[in-house]
């Protein structure tokens, strides 16, 4: 997230730097967003780094999950209403 609104940041301050400069139309936006992208490659590789690793984490938190059958709230849910569902079809089926 901090990563984000840091490029946020490095974008607007490129738009208005560029307005400034007498840029308008079109060309403005493109050219705010290259020199946005080539500032944020320079001066964010701490936050980049950081959120990187904060992603990779996260993904190989919900593989192990999922290999481990936890899975998401909501598949766990899903299962729930399943076997819920199995029973009272097999609770009907028995009765009938």
């Amino acid at each position: 997230m901090t990563y984000t609104v840091l490029r946020l940041l490095l974008f607007a301050a490129a738009l208005g730097g560029l307005y400034l400069a007498g840029v308008r139309d079109w060309l403005l936006v493109l050219l705010a967003a290259v020199v946005a992208l080539l500032l944020s490659y320079l001066l964010l590789a701490k936050p980049r780094d950081a959120a990187a690793t904060y992603l990779a984490t996260r993904g190989e938190r919900r593989r192990e999950l999922k290999a481990d059958g936890k899975g998401s709230r909501f598949q766990r849910g899903l299962a729930d209403d399943d076997a819920a569902e199995d029973a009272a079809d097999d609770a009907q089926r028995s009765a009938g």
